[in-house]
């Protein structure tokens, strides 16, 4: 990282903030990308083609930069704040739905005895608390639930939000977030709450956490466009039939344990996509995942990792998901990475499309989202990440 301290000030300036305040800006990013190959993907015109080869960025990581900083108020406290944007590695165009700082963008208060509150657009608790504990943290997003159905892969993120974070307790944090609706005489409309817990004490990480978002009601043809301070899940094959939701509800928890150089880990989520008059479907959508990896350090450069992902759907259709997932991870350096990666999902049961309509239940490995046409769909992806 590249650390900037702000010394350009005029000299009164600096005469008057003297002692009490120091300040400094940190540069930072992330530079991910990779070719895959994808077998079962399907084509433009919903057509399905044998296979697919692509250039992919942020596979491991998303590829980023953002400035951060801090300004030492005195006293424990001090000011702080983060924008950071996301781009496509191959393209150079901006991610998150085209937006500037999409990834992040806060400002707040910190205090070293208190904890922080920080406003913007932001992750919510459960992605802070128990995503770190899964896969996701060490492999990235092909090892997430399919279609990253309950934000595994923190596919989405809270805007006009406000958060608290605790500072740690004897291992111990919590933290809690609202997304303000922003409707007049109707608050709930577009609103996101969430809070969770973590415990760390050694080999053994904890965490635990309760996600909701309202879609608002925005309708197109009386039927139900999102609209809330949440971004949607609403991606890939695997729950585009659900876009139309009243809310997304998450419970999530998981933990993992450290064994000398091996890791194994273990997490489930139970996510609710609810309806009301402005629902295209009828009855609650309710998918229950499970996930469970290994994870071991061949060499202090060489690490390698397997995952087994199994999904249920219940409600208006049924629906089963089974994924396996193989990853291989070689430092270069502290700061450059290759690494190879690779997928198989089998889908099984009914679901539904976009339209509303049951249709067979097809694959789409976890936050890749490339949709096979197909039950079955095979990945793989070599790539380099370098982190400034």
């Amino acid at each position: 990282m590249k650390r900037l301290t702000l010394l350009a000030l005029p000299a009164g300036l600096l005469l008057a903030a003297g002692a009490q305040a120091q300040s400094s800006v940190t540069l930072y990013g992330i530079a991910d990308a990779g070719i895959a190959y994808v077998h079962n993907a399907q084509g433009a015109n919903g057509q399905n083609q044998s296979s697919l080869v692509k250039f992919s960025s942020g596979n491991v990581s998303g590829s980023r930069w953002g400035l951060k900083g801090t300004e030492d108020l005195g006293g424990g406290l001090a000011a702080v704040f983060q924008i950071e944007n996301g781009y496509n590695l191959g393209t150079g165009t901006l991610g998150q739905g085209s937006r500037e700082f999409g990834r992040k963008s806060v400002v707040g208060l910190s205090s070293s005895t208190l904890g922080t509150v920080t406003l913007g657009r932001q992750y919510d608790p459960i992605v802070d608390l128990v995503q770190g504990l899964t896969e996701d943290n060490y492999f990235g997003g092909t090892f997430a639930s399919p279609g990253d159905l309950d934000n595994y892969d923190n596919s989405l993120r809270v805007s006009n939000s406000i958060k608290y974070v605790s500072p740690l307790f004897a291992g111990f944090q919590v933290e809690a977030l609202y997304g303000v609706g922003g409707v007049a005489g109707a608050s709930g409309n577009g609103q996101t709450y969430s809070f969770g817990a973590a415990y760390a004490n050694g080999p053994l990480s904890l965490g635990a956490g309760y996600f909701y978002a309202n879609g608002g009601n925005t309708t197109t043809g009386n039927v139900r466009t999102w609209t809330s301070s949440s971004d949607t899940l609403f991606n890939t094959v695997i729950n585009s039939g659900f876009a139309s939701a009243k809310s997304i509800q998450i419970v999530r928890v998981g933990g993992q344990y450290v064994i000398g150089a091996a890791t194994v880990g273990l997490a489930y989520s139970n996510t609710q996509y609810a309806t009301d008059a402005f629902s295209a479907y009828h009855s609650t959508a309710k998918f229950n995942n499970g996930s469970v990896f290994f994870n071991y350090q061949i060499t202090p450069a060489l690490r390698t990792g397997v995952g087994y992902n199994y999904t249920s759907l219940t409600g208006p259709s049924s629906a089963h998901y089974n994924q396996v997932n193989l990853g291989a991870d070689y430092a270069l350096s502290k700061r450059t990475d290759l690494y190879a990666l690779a997928g198989y999902q089998k889908a099984s049961g009914n679901t539904l499309n976009a339209s509303g309509k049951v249709v067979s239940a097809q694959a789409s490995i976890g936050s890749f989202g490339v949709n096979s046409g197909t039950s079955s769909q095979e990945l793989a992806v070599v790539g380099i990440r370098h982190k400034f």
